[in-house]
């Protein structure tokens, strides 16, 4: 298992802590753009309108994901500290109190007799430990030193941009491969296929599920959200029309 994840952070040059962040930000990002590109598409915009709306989308949503990804994982750092903060002013002052919590958690796991009061002693005597012990087996809080809020937002950033770029590939490129404008949009469908398929089978490493099951998943995902989204601009051009 080490070896397939050392594998992995060298071809997707992301640690594998930020796996699951690239992850979700780069599905976010391909959907919503696809979705803007269908829209556009099914409202018959020009290639013009549809790179300036998917890239607006791009940068906004990005921008706006990782920032709510910044402020979430920051807020559960803080939260961490803050429960720490009050178990150690626990142990100051209500050190009797904290002594028979320790040792209630461990009679439920079995303890019990002598060897549960050495137990007792060995974390109550080093308030490092009591602590950590407090907040993971009293609190169920753990604090996650693999991932600082501010790369967690980043890979997310990257993600949305990277990923969500595909869907507007073949607007992009129309004018320097001379690309038939009656095509546009199948192709941005094909290449969206492809790169929800490469987010899918990461997916599934991270959740532990088949690779195909992963696949179907977000390809499925993304063209529900293309479908409505063509139809409503479809619906929208025959009434404003």
């Amino acid at each position: 298992m080490e070896g397939q994840w050392h594998k992995d952070e060298k071809l997707f040059w992301l640690s594998k802590d930020y796996i699951a962040e690239f992850v979700y930000g780069g599905i976010d990002g391909a959907i919503t753009t696809f979705a803007v590109v269908a829209g556009a598409a099914g409202a018959g915009l020009d290639t013009s309108i549809v790179i300036i709306l998917g890239i607006a989308n791009l940068i906004a949503d990005g921008f706006s994901m990782s920032v709510g990804n910044y402020i979430s994982s920051k807020s559960e750092l803080e939260s961490y500290e803050r429960h720490k903060a009050v178990e150690y002013w626990e142990i100051d002052n209500l050190r009797e109190k904290e002594i028979e919590e320790i040792r209630e958690i461990y009679q439920k796991k079995g303890f019990e007799g002598e060897l549960l009061e050495q137990v007792v002693a060995v974390i109550t005597k080093d308030k490092d430990v009591w602590v950590d012990t407090m907040m993971k087996e009293e609190l169920e809080m753990v604090r996650d030193d693999s991932k600082t809020p501010f790369n967690t937002a980043f890979v997310t950033f990257l993600s949305f941009v990277v990923i969500g770029a595909i869907p507007l590939l073949s607007y992009v490129l129309q004018g320097w491969l001379g690309l038939p404008e009656d095509k546009l949009f199948l192709l941005s469908c094909l290449f969206t296929g492809i790169g929800l398929s490469v987010v899918g089978i990461l997916k599934s490493k991270v959740n532990e599920r088949n690779w195909l099951q992963g696949i179907f998943e977000t390809v499925a995902l993304g063209g529900i959200a293309a479908a409505l989204s063509y139809f409503v601009g479809d619906v929208l051009r025959g009434w404003l029309g």
